[in-house]
C-alpha cells in the first residue's frame, strides 16, 4: 500500500487529535486527504515534525499529539528517539512511514532496509513500538496505538507512490501557524 493511501485511512479515524506532518509528500498526502486547523505542514526543515511534536506533547498534556514522520526524516534526526523516550510524554503517537527513501527529493534510498527503525526506538527506550507490514489491518492497530498512554512508536512499512504527483500545500506557512495555533 502507497502512503498516500495509508494516511487517507489514518486521517479518517482521527477526531480532535493535533497532527504535526513531516514534509514533503507526508505533509501533501495528509492535506489533501484531510485539511483542518490541527495539521500542522512542515514546509522544509526535514527531520524536525518530530521535534515539534514532542515540543507540542510537554506544551499541551491534555491532547493527544500525533507526529506523521517518514524514515528519511527521522533518520535526519535520530536523537529525538532518546528524548521521547526520557520524557516520555504519555501523549504522544509518533507514526513513521517507511519507504525505505527520500521519496519528496527523487527517491533516493535511505538506510531503513538495514537499520531496523523499530528496534532503534525499543534501543532507545520507547517500550510501546509497533510495526505495520504490506497486509496488515491498519485501522485497528492505529485506534490501540490512539488510545493507550505513550509514547508510542508506530512504524508502517509503505511503498512508494508510481505517480509522485501530489499537488502542494497551497497554504502559506504564516496562515498554517496561526491557525494551528488558534486550534
Amino acid at each position: 500500500m502507497i502512503m498516500r493511501d495509508v494516511i487517507a485511512k489514518l486521517t479518517a479515524l482521527v477526531k480532535d487529535e493535533f497532527i504535526v506532518c513531516a514534509n514533503g509528500f507526508i505533509s501533501r498526502d495528509t492535506f489533501n486527504a484531510n485539511d483542518r486547523p490541527r495539521n500542522f505542514y512542515m514546509l522544509g526543515s526535514m527531520g524536525q515534525a518530530s521535534s515539534i511534536g514532542l515540543g507540542l506533547a510537554l506544551a499541551k498534556p491534555s491532547e493527544k499529539i500525533i507526529v506523521f514522520d517518514g524514515d528519511g526524516n527521522l533518520l535526519m534526526n535520530l536523537g529525538i528517539l532518546t528524548m521521547i523516550a526520557h520524557l516520555k510524554p504519555k501523549n504522544l503517537l509518533h507514526v513513521v512511514f517507511d519507504n525505505e527513501c527520500y521519496d519528496s527529493t527523487g527517491g533516493q534510498p535511505t538506510i531503513s532496509s538495514t537499520v531496523d527503525l523499530a528496534e532503534t526506538a525499543k534501543g532507545c527506550g520507547i517500550s510501546n513500538v509497533y510495526r505495520i507490514k504490506p497486509g496488515d489491518e491498519i485501522s485497528g492497530i492505529f485506534k490501540n496505538c490512539l488510545n493507550q498512554d505513550g509514547p508510542v512508536l508506530l512504524l508502517i512499512k509503505v511503498g512508494r507512490d508510481p505517480l509522485g504527483k501530489v499537488p502542494r500545500v497551497n497554504i502559506p506557512p504564516e496562515e498554517i501557524a496561526r491557525r494551528f495555533k488558534d486550534a
